[in-house]
């Protein structure tokens, strides 16, 4: 474990989620320009959010899961901030919910990666599986890794 950072599920609806939605949108809407709608995020309410904050309390990354099967879980909305990006923030997020993820009895995780992030899922031993489709506007793969 990073002693300067530390992972913690968060809550729902919680000031810790306005946050997150906050640095999703920052990272990966509004580049973009696309908004959240009331919708999407209502959606999220049985979904588990994840965040990495440093020893402030700020958030740097967060990642959401949403149970795909009994087996499977799609990790979605990965998002780290784009001053720590670079830093292993985001490997340090993933490796955690990975750890979370087998815990809660799940053996698979799949996601949509954008065509620029795919190498950074690739170094975690994520697989594409398929050719690109386009997604929003940007080519994008789709990834798995067995837990």
């Amino acid at each position: 474990m990073n002693p300067n950072y530390y992972f913690t599920q968060i809550q729902y609806l919680s000031p810790a989620y306005e946050e997150a939605v906050q640095l999703r949108y920052s990272v990966l809407r509004k580049p973009l320009k696309l908004e959240f709608s009331t919708q999407q995020l209502e959606e999220e309410y049985d979904q588990f959010h994840f965040g990495v904050y440093d020893q402030n309390h700020l958030l740097w990354a967060c990642l959401i899961f949403k149970i795909h099967d009994s087996q499977t879980l799609q990790m979605r909305q990965v998002a780290v901030d784009e001053f720590a990006q670079g830093q292993g923030i985001g490997t340090f997020m993933v490796h955690e919910s990975e750890k979370w993820a087998k815990i809660m009895g799940f053996e698979k995780i799949i996601l949509h990666a954008r065509d620029i992030a795919k190498p950074f899922y690739e170094k975690l031993n994520y697989l594409a599986d398929g050719p690109p489709f386009v997604e929003l506007n940007i080519h994008h793969y789709n990834m798995f890794k067995n837990l």
